[in-house]
């Protein structure tokens, strides 16, 4: 009996000691996982601060040559207006779920590929706008809070030009939307009525 019990207490001993050495590799690894993550983030920081300021300085180096242009800011506002516009129509394009029904891998590969890139342009024309702008908080007169002159036109005629066509590519958009319907729910009330089709919703309950 005096053995068996000895012999347990050195297996509850050495169960302790193999949990307590298993808790301290889990914390261990916790740690690591943890500072491995916050580096991560600060990494991911730094980048998108160095981006937005190489973006900064490429915009504010390039719109007194675009401004110049005949029409000044109002054109290149305008141009960059319909920019984002059709960008937004071609991502739209590429995104929709029923152009990649059917489709290769190569094919949707394909097509999410042109829709980061209209997206990237949509965006990519707003950005290069309100870069161009002086930026917050300038009270030294540096190279970043100078106006350039003919910024605040092309960021008028930006909007105006977003704002109307992305109003008539919506409204148009909407009109198509709603005769597509209007022939799908033609077409299943022609086949009720000959007794050779059912609705959605009535096939959906069955």
């Amino acid at each position: 009996m005096g053995e068996q019990t000895e012999q347990a207490e050195q297996g509850e001993q050495m169960e302790r000691t193999e949990s307590g050495g298993g808790g301290k590799r889990l914390r261990a690894r916790d740690g690591w996982g943890i500072a491995g993550g916050v580096l991560f983030l600060v990494a991911l920081l730094a980048v998108l601060v160095i981006g937005m300021g190489l973006w900064k300085w490429f915009v504010r180096v390039t719109a007194p040559v675009l401004v110049d242009v005949p029409g000044g800011g109002w054109t290149v506002g305008a141009l960059l207006g319909l920019l984002s516009v059709a960008g937004c129509v071609g991502g739209a394009w590429f995104s929709a779920p029923e152009r990649n029904r059917g489709r290769t891998r190569p094919a949707r590969i394909g097509r999410s590929i042109g829709g980061a890139l209209c997206w990237t342009a949509a965006f990519g024309a707003m950005m290069y706008v309100l870069g161009a702008l002086p930026g917050r908080n300038c009270g030294s007169g540096g190279a970043m809070c100078d106006y350039i002159p003919g910024t605040g036109s092309a960021l008028l005629a930006y909007a105006a030009t977003a704002a109307l066509l992305g109003w008539l590519w919506y409204r148009r958009r909407g009109a198509v939307t709603s005769a597509q319907r209007a022939q799908e729910q033609a077409r299943l009330k022609r086949l009720r009525k000959k007794g050779k089709g059912k609705s959605r919703t009535a096939r959906g309950s069955r």
